[in-house]
């Protein structure tokens, strides 16, 4: 048999691994609750971020329940909904680590654009923000306004890496355990404070303010990551 390429495992799919062998071998069994995260994540040594998006991917496919105001059941085999082949694709990114590393990049994507965007381009980040405020008062999650806002920032910060970088990154979003995170915070008071935070970067680069621009954006996805982790505590709270 041919050696086969071997690939690196992300952080939290090991994590995941590592709690269903754990399910599986009785240490937890069918109907039992799962400890705290906070305690996973000392048991384990790691970061509470990586054991959440395990949990996430176990989650999403069937071997765990979570209980809104209760925490996370281990559900019985023969109940489980099958996973689904794209939540076990080890390839896919986390997205709690995503959030972050779009805070670092998006900021100077926005401080760019500041700089570079010419006047169709800010017309077309504007157009994108009227466009998910338009979506959010019809009761529509604004995720393609969203998007184009994003794509559009990064289309006048005038660097094609930057811009097919924040592109990878809303393709990323297309995969199930993104799916899930949404289902945790995306309501209408968490896109409400999200149409503001994106006002905000819209105005520091109308005004070609650099700076301003770097701290608006930076500023809204830091929240972005804080209302799903608050929403996820609440979540999984016992």
């Amino acid at each position: 048999m041919p050696l086969q390429t071997v690939e690196p495992q992300r952080l939290y799919r090991q994590i995941a691994e590592q709690l269903r062998s754990l399910m599986a071998g009785g240490e937890f069994r069918p109907g039992s609750r799962l400890p705290a995260e906070r305690d996973l994540a000392r048991q384990l040594g790691v970061s509470r971020p990586s054991v959440r998006e395990a949990l996430i991917a176990l989650e999403v496919e069937g071997v765990v329940d979570v209980r809104t105001g209760s925490g996370i059941y281990v559900v019985q085999p023969g109940a489980r909904n099958g996973a689904t082949e794209a939540a076990r694709e080890p390839a896919e990114w986390g997205p709690l680590e995503l959030m972050r590393a779009r805070e670092l990049v998006e900021g100077e994507v926005a401080a760019l654009a500041a700089r570079n965007a010419r006047k169709a381009q800010i017309t077309a980040i504007s157009d994108a923000l009227a466009r998910m405020r338009e979506q959010a008062a019809r009761g529509i999650v604004p995720r393609e306004g969203d998007e184009a806002f994003h794509s559009a920032v990064a289309q006048g910060c005038g660097n094609e890496v930057l811009r097919d970088t924040v592109h990878g990154y809303w393709q990323a979003r297309g995969g199930a355990l993104f799916e899930r995170l949404g289902d945790y915070f995306e309501n209408p008071a968490s896109w409400k404070a999200a149409l503001v935070e994106h006002a905000a970067v819209l105005d520091a680069i109308r005004a070609h303010d650099a700076p301003a621009a770097r701290v608006a954006m930076q500023s809204h996805l830091k929240k972005a990551y804080n209302r799903y982790s608050a929403s996820w505590r609440r979540a999984n709270s016992s």
